[in-house]
């Protein structure tokens, strides 16, 4: 069963289009990843200042090899000393999403979900 994990980054409005350009640098590097499914950034509309960022994983374990890989430890490695400060998904603690000049989101929070129903266009509609 598919597991989904939305990272939700809090990112103030001066900040939105740094977070964005920063994610775009890194573009590919989850997309080799085992067990990956999905990525989507997703960008907030109104009411809120927290941003999306959802992936989609075979399973729970294909999730924590990535975590655990060399690409994802060096990405965020490098994000970290880039943004003069420690980087961690899925802790409450303020940090940032920083790949660059200091943080571009304030605090983030990892939320889990295993998939139950889900459904894609049928053909011809």
């Amino acid at each position: 069963m598919s597991v989904v994990k939305i990272n939700v980054l809090t990112v103030s409005a001066e900040m939105r289009e740094e977070l964005e350009k920063r994610f775009a640098n890194r573009a590919g590097m989850v997309e080799t990843a085992d067990g990956f499914e999905w990525f989507e950034l997703l960008r907030p509309v109104e009411g809120t200042d927290r941003y999306m960022v959802y992936t989609r994983w075979r399973s729970e374990e294909d999730f924590q090899r990535w975590q655990e890989s060399r690409a994802f430890q060096a990405g965020h490695a490098q994000a970290a000393a880039e943004a003069g400060q420690g980087h961690g998904h899925g802790q409450a603690a303020p940090q940032g999403h920083g790949h660059g000049q200091g943080p571009a989101a304030a605090g983030a929070e990892l939320w889990s979900f295993e998939v139950v129903q889900s459904a894609t266009p049928k053909p011809g509609a």
